[in-house]
């Protein structure tokens, strides 16, 4: 489907959700849905929420916050666990009265509880999860009831474990949890939902020039920045190549050796985003901006 088709097409104060792999120019796409409707740009990216990592995890930058607002970027402290209840908890004033909403990100799980619902599993204590490290895939298996099995992919071993933590911790079946569900924020026929297609072979280029780029607008200053109180166990720790950049800069890498590192681990990103959106999003307006 073409954009300029979707975007001639927009409803004045309907809100837009664009979807899309990482360097496939969901920003420039959310500015021109403002610039053409207006709105607010509201993240939907789990590593923008940090505020230590602007430049690697590719924040829209000065000139990009100059053409229209921008909310929920930068506004947890790296050293901070954020969740998707925390990020629905931030969003749900947002879609009340004021600007039409443009939400942008490549955080699958953040759209589909926002157009789904979440349902509110309390947290797994870490003494479970340090149990379940002892179990193999077939034993969890064999301690969930049949209304699990026949929900979950019983091969996928992050699945199978969340489901048995679930249990293990809170005494109920996960699909007892999700049958719990509330009603979604914003369902999807309530919106625009577009989803951004991206080719490999368009879109690996785009991730090389983009980490040039980083470069260029001061990714190694701000590496130094974060270099004396960085930790892998850091929520924030997650943003790609992160431990790559900070080992290069205090010489514990051969030099050189980073950028190939968040080139690969952007890309193995950008395969697992493309899945998601595949399997989950098979209903929204797919557009290509190649």
């Amino acid at each position: 489907m073409r954009i300029d088709e979707i975007l001639e097409a927009m409803t004045p104060r309907c809100p837009v959700l664009i979807a899309g792999p990482t360097a496939s120019g969901k920003s420039a796409l959310a500015l021109e849905v403002v610039r053409r409707g207006g709105g607010v740009i509201i993240n939907a990216d789990a590593l923008q929420v940090f505020a230590d990592w602007q430049i690697l995890t590719a924040r829209p930058g000065a000139e990009d916050l100059a053409q229209a607002e921008h909310l929920l970027y930068g506004h947890v402290p790296g050293s901070r666990a954020y969740s998707v209840g925390a990020w629905l908890r931030d969003i749900a004033p947002l879609l009340s009265g004021g600007a039409r909403p443009v939400i942008v990100g490549g955080t699958g799980l953040y759209f589909s509880a926002l157009t789904e619902g979440l349902a509110e599993i309390p947290p797994v204590p870490a003494e479970v999860s340090a149990e379940a490290e002892g179990l193999t895939l077939e034993e969890m298996v064999a301690a969930l009831g049949e209304d699990v099995r026949g929900r979950i992919d019983l091969r996928n071993p992050m699945r199978v474990r969340r489901a048995w933590e679930v249990e293990r911790a809170t005494g109920r079946s996960i699909a007892a949890w999700q049958d719990e569900t509330p009603p979604p924020l914003l369902p999807l026929d309530a919106c625009l939902p577009i989803c951004v297609e991206a080719p490999v072979d368009w879109l690996n280029p785009r991730i090389e020039r983009r980490f040039d780029m980083m470069v260029e607008a001061g990714l190694w200053e701000e590496v130094r920045r974060n270099a004396p109180g960085w930790s892998p166990a850091l929520p924030s720790a997650k943003a790609i190549g992160a431990g790559a950049l900070i080992a290069e800069a205090l010489g514990e890498a051969p030099e050189g050796s980073a950028a190939q590192e968040v080139v690969n681990g952007t890309r193995q990103y950008a395969k697992r985003q493309r899945t998601w959106f595949r399997k989950r999003m098979r209903d929204w307006n797919w557009v290509s901006l190649a």
